[in-house]
């Protein structure tokens, strides 16, 4: 059975830094590209960062870009995002999600699979 679990999540001042996990299991991190994405408050999913299924290539979206970086440990089965300098319009809930296509979707159920999400709020 594919799982996706993310942790990581919390309350951060602006400015600060998280590191998200994505701890994964029943099924090779090899076989999909894995996303985060993230939901604000009464906004649609917004896609932040995809890794590829070899863990060469990484992309951005412009609003996060310079900040934040993904990353994953094979061995480990995990998908990492490294976020830092954290703004205020960053506080959402984060999900990782993998897909076997290269594909970016508006909707969590477009997705192979994804996880029940972490909250990320940036406050002061």
């Amino acid at each position: 059975q594919v799982q996706l679990v993310e942790s990581g999540g919390g309350l951060v001042q602006p400015g600060g830094s998280l590191r998200l996990s994505c701890t994964t299991s029943g099924f090779t991190l090899s076989s999909y590209w894995m996303f985060w994405v993230r939901q604000a408050p009464g906004k649609g999913l917004e896609w932040v960062s995809i890794i590829s299924k070899s863990g060469g290539d990484a992309a951005y979206a412009d609003s996060v870009k310079g900040r934040f970086t993904i990353s994953k440990d094979s061995a480990k089965k995990t998908v990492y995002l490294q976020m830092n300098s954290l703004k205020p319009e960053d506080t959402a809930v984060y999900y990782c999600a993998g897909r076997s296509t290269l594909r970016i979707s508006t909707s969590l159920r477009e997705y192979d699979s994804w996880g029940p999400g972490t909250q990320v709020t940036v406050s002061s």
